[in-house]
């Protein structure tokens, strides 16, 4: 430790992956340094991402269960919608959380450095200051956590104010009558699903069979279900041929084996592309280091983080799929305890994948699609939320839990999840995994009633055949 602790670091880019390295690297007693062009830390994620997103996600689940309490008895008046106090509110939780942020990295001695960075060599960093002064600093090691950007497809970038990315449809600066989602991944679900509650008609176009590409189909089901009821259109085997601009609105070209004649052209109010992200490796100077880029952009790293250079480590989603926050998170911690000599590796079972629609979906491990692809022997148990207690108390029936199992040691290889708060229920699953816990081992752990987590518990007895919840008729 005496020899970590000497080291002086730096940190390039401070989302959920830059900021938990340098707070560790402090922790640990380094000396760091982190960069960011943003006034705290937080980067992408805290201030145009997954925290703006899901304060808009809690708000228009709010507005659909104040719908569904018709079901209930219970009728509320149709929602007066102040955008101008929602955008602050969703500003405030921003604040309050990068706020929090800026005050842990004094409180761990961080240096926080607001402005952009630029290699000069392996080890040296030119900062182009927000206060447009500059300063050349040298560091032992180097940490490149610069995350990623809106993928944009050339053939639909027009000069629009009506065009937007992700970043763009979280500024809420109106409730557009129509809007067109050009892809069927979980950004365009989550933000479709908000603009849909504030009362936009939403048209959604995908490319390939089915939404949510990445997930099993029996997961996905529940949730097209319920958005072929928000939205107006789900239009699939679609791609958008071209947009134009028009005085009242953008105009847009669908091409694909299902499309009707009649829903070829439409004319929308507004337009959202969210086709993924492409990774930010184009740091100044970075050809200056021994630092090597795929051909997808991705920065090549080992299981301890480090790039080709030795002086230099990446993190995050620059170094490639998925690009989730938590798997930042935890690729950051790596990197650091590598440098200060532990013996580690980022090598996990499990990253849970959340989709924050409603219902929700979620998986992690092994999916059944991946073991059919692989040819694997899997056992999948499934437990339908209708038999639960809990789902029928929320009105939330359209729920599945489902385990995937190895046959011959019954050993949990993967768990999905479809329904209300199936990302908080998704953490028991990624622990079975790591853990390598068995089927035996989850049907035997009391879980409390009444609950949405004893549906995990049921999944296993399933694949038992003694589910009490589940009948099934012995085999004669």
């Amino acid at each position: 430790m005496a020899e970590s602790s000497s080291l002086r670091i730096a940190v390039i880019g401070a989302g959920p992956g830059g900021y938990a390295a340098a707070f560790l690297a402090a922790d640990l007693g380094m000396n760091v340094t982190l960069i960011d062009p943003e006034l705290n830390p937080g980067g992408v994620c805290l201030y145009r991402g997954c925290i703006p997103s899901k304060a808009l996600l809690h708000v228009a689940k709010l507005i659909e269960e104040s719908q569904q309490a018709k079901n209930w008895g219970i009728d509320f008046p149709r929602p007066n919608i102040d955008l101008a106090r929602l955008r602050t509110w969703k500003e405030s939780v921003v604040k309050k959380l990068t706020g929090g942020l800026g005050i842990l990295s004094k409180q761990r001695k961080v240096e926080y450095l607001q402005g952009r960075a630029a290699f000069e060599n392996s080890t040296t960093l030119r900062v182009n200051k927000a206060d447009n002064t500059q300063t050349s600093l040298s560091f032992d090691r180097i940490i490149i956590a610069t995350g990623s950007r809106p993928a944009i497809i050339p053939a639909l970038k027009i000069d629009s104010p009506r065009l937007m990315d992700s970043t763009g449809a979280l500024n809420l600066e109106d409730v557009p009558g129509s809007l067109l989602v050009v892809g069927g991944g979980y950004i365009g679900l989550e933000l479709g699903s908000v603009y849909a509650a504030l009362g936009t008609r939403i048209t959604v176009v995908e490319m390939l069979p089915g939404l949510l590409p990445g997930a099993d189909r029996d997961l996905v089901v529940p949730l097209h279900k319920r958005l072929e009821n928000m939205f107006e259109t789900i239009l699939l085997n679609t791609t958008v041929a071209s947009l134009k601009e028009e005085k009242t609105g953008i105009r847009a070209t669908f091409e694909g084996k299902d499309i009707k004649d009649d829903q070829r052209e439409r004319v929308f109010d507004r337009v959202l592309v969210s086709v993924g992200r492409k990774p930010n490796s184009e740091i100044p100077g970075i050809e200056k280091t021994q630092v090597r880029i795929n051909a997808r952009g991705f920065i090549e790293v080992n299981q301890q983080l480090q790039t080709a250079d030795p002086s230099i480590y990446s993190i995050g989603d620059v170094v490639g799929e998925p690009m989730l926050a938590h798997k930042a998170s935890h690729e950051g911690r790596t990197a650091v305890e590598a440098i200060a000599g532990h013996k580690v590796a980022f090598e996990p079972n499990a990253i849970p994948a959340v989709v924050f629609t409603d219902p929700e979906v979620a998986w992690a491990g092994l999916t059944e699609t991946q073991a059919e692809k692989e040819n694997r022997e899997v056992k999948v148990a499934k437990f339908p939320w209708g038999a639960s207690g809990r789902a029928m108390t929320l009105d939330r029936p359209d729920g599945t839990t489902k385990l995937i199992i190895d046959p011959q040691t019954e050993r949990v290889l993967g768990v999905g999840i479809v329904g209300a708060g199936a990302g908080e229920l998704i953490a028991e699953g990624v622990l079975a995994i790591e853990m390598a816990a068995l089927a035996k081992d989850i049907a035997l752990t009391i879980h409390p009633h009444p609950t949405l987590s004893e549906t995990v518990m049921e999944a296993a007895e399933v694949f038992f055949g003694t589910s009490t919840h589940v009948f099934r008729p012995k085999r004669g």
